[in-house]
């Protein structure tokens, strides 16, 4: 008789997996003595959040912005301007942060998508350094130099995040929760007709989708996840900068895509662990170790242009699956 229980998605066992080796990180790290591997993993992770947020309008919905980074900057600002005002709480800011970055994304995002192609990257660049030169110029956050926090925030009141260990696995807490809405989202109709709209808008607007409102709507949310992402980042540098904010980090986020894979959560998520895994290895062994690091891009784009998950599926480790 065949089993007839379901089955988990290749691709989503793989990322279970993930979890699971990420939350033995500090475990181990105090076991074997380099607790600084902890603040590695944390910023691995915070990335990997920032990574899923682009994979949803540049893998699914066809959107390559080189201004998604702005949505760093307003989450780590947010962080910020609230603990200068005596709001400390990480939901809070993380309510705020998200309600300021969705302000940003319709306005831009409404004008941004009625272009196509080449203009719609540089328009979304164009708004992204808007944003940076903004935050440059805001001298009573320090402008160009950043501002550093005095304290780390806090959850309903408890000091969590003020363990390395606390912060790691509140990260961890939400790049779970994100990755498995973003999961249900891209499985739902809604992700259905984003994916539709990617592969031919014309043939989405024949059976009656108007695919518009589907592509501000994944901008909007995607803007949303990335400021979370900035809210964490800041907590865990203790730092805010407008470099958080700037299309060269725009560009490493896109990268991390194509390592990981575009269109897939799972390779989004892995693209970043590995990009900024990568970048922490490399640097420790040497001072020049962009090239290095441009050596592997390199490689990946002429031996596996589906990233790792291309890697895998050509492999046959994986199959379908998100």
């Amino acid at each position: 008789m065949s089993d007839l229980r379901p089955r988990l998605a290749p691709r989503l066992k793989l990322a279970l997996v993930i979890f699971a080796l990420l939350a033995v990180v500090p475990p181990i790290a105090q076991a074997i003595g380099e607790p600084f591997l902890i603040v590695v993993a944390t910023r691995m992770m915070v990335f990997a959040i920032a990574a899923l947020s682009l994979d949803l309008i540049l893998g699914y919905g066809a959107m390559v912005s080189f201004g998604h980074a702005a949505y760093l900057g307003f989450g780590a600002y947010a962080v910020a301007i609230l603990s200068r005002a005596g709001i400390n709480d990480l939901l809070l800011q993380i309510l705020a942060a998200m309600a300021a970055a969705a302000l940003f994304a319709v306005v831009t995002g409404a004008i941004s998508l009625r272009t196509r192609g080449v203009y719609f990257i540089m328009i979304t660049l164009a708004f992204g350094q808007m944003a940076f030169f903004f935050f440059v110029s805001f001298s009573a956050l320090g402008g160009d130099d950043g501002v550093a926090l005095r304290a780390r925030s806090t959850v309903l009141g408890i000091p969590l995040l003020q363990t390395t260990q606390g912060l790691f696995y509140v990260t961890l807490a939400l790049l779970v929760a994100v990755f498995a809405g973003l999961y249900r989202l891209t499985l739902s109709r809604f992700g259905r007709v984003l994916t539709g709209t990617r592969e031919s808008a014309l043939r989405m607007q024949a059976i009656g989708f108007r695919p518009f409102p589907y592509q501000l709507t994944a901008y909007v949310i995607a803007a949303c996840l990335c400021a979370i992402a900035g809210v964490m980042l800041a907590n865990q540098a203790v730092y805010v900068s407008p470099a958080y904010m700037s299309w060269h980090r725009s560009g490493e986020m896109i990268v991390m895509l194509v390592l990981g894979g575009i269109g897939s959560l799972t390779g989004a998520m892995a693209g970043a662990l590995i990009t900024v895994g990568l970048e922490e290895g490399l640097a420790r062994w040497s001072e020049h170790w962009r090239l290095g690091f441009g050596l592997i891009l390199v490689l990946v784009a002429l031996f596996s242009p589906g990233g790792l998950t291309g890697l895998l599926r050509r492999l046959n480790l994986i199959r379908g699956g998100k």
